[in-house]
């Protein structure tokens, strides 16, 4: 059986879909907000837990189960990826699923009854068992948007976010935010200690010189 993924308890994000009857064509359209849940999060980026998440969603039943459309939009914070700041913004993310009923029982008696007949043929095949498990499947009349809604808004969170289109980023020698430096910011270039010998004898080099030169008059 495949993993259905389904089994969460009832919350915000579970919905009621009894009044779609089970009739393919019929819909509805809720617009709505509900808290974030956790894990919406990039190294950089994240929706903060409990949020205010603005849902935008139609479900439409068809003749596999249901069919679910929507965008939701997110607060967004996080850290520069240049200089490390931190950031507030939005997030706008699109989904769409198919969230199939389940299998009653007598399908499921007949498909262990094709299964025995061909038993000699018996192999699971990798990558249709992987696909199994990406499966969405109602709970009853219950639909578990949280796994999609999840997915849908990670991928769209910025993988290299920016306070700013053109933050400079930090300095390289210092590491203090350019954009707080200022446009004369700067450093002189400091003399490498490895050639500080070198240096010492190019000082004392003319006063040499100077010395063989009174010497020779």
């Amino acid at each position: 059986m495949p993993n259905t993924r389904t089994n969460a308890p009832r919350g915000a994000l579970v919905f009621d879909t009894r009044t779609l009857g089970r009739q393919a064509g019929s819909s509805r359209t809720q617009q709505l907000t509900v808290p974030a849940p956790d894990d919406m999060r990039l190294e950089l980026a994240r929706v903060p837990v409990g949020t205010d998440l603005q849902l935008d969603v139609r479900f439409e039943a068809v003749t596999e189960g249901v069919l679910v459309t929507g965008s939701a939009t997110a607060p967004l914070e996080g850290e520069c990826a240049r200089c490390l700041g931190p950031l507030a913004a939005t997030v706008t993310a699109s989904f769409t699923e198919l969230y199939l009923y389940q299998p009653d029982k007598h399908d499921r008696h007949d498909k262990h009854d094709r299964h025995n007949r061909h038993d000699k043929h018996e192999r699971f095949d990798e990558d249709t068992e992987q696909d199994d498990e990406e499966l969405f499947y109602l709970d009853g009349d219950l639909l578990d948007l949280e796994p999609v809604l999840r997915d849908a808004v990670v991928l769209a969170l910025p993988m290299s976010p920016l306070c700013r289109e053109d933050c400079p980023g930090l300095c390289v020698k210092c590491g203090v935010p350019l954009a707080d430096a200022g446009p004369d910011h700067g450093h002189e270039d400091a003399p490498d200690p490895r050639w500080a010998g070198l240096k010492q004898y190019h000082d004392q080099a003319p006063r040499r010189t100077g010395a063989i030169d009174l010497q020779e008059g």
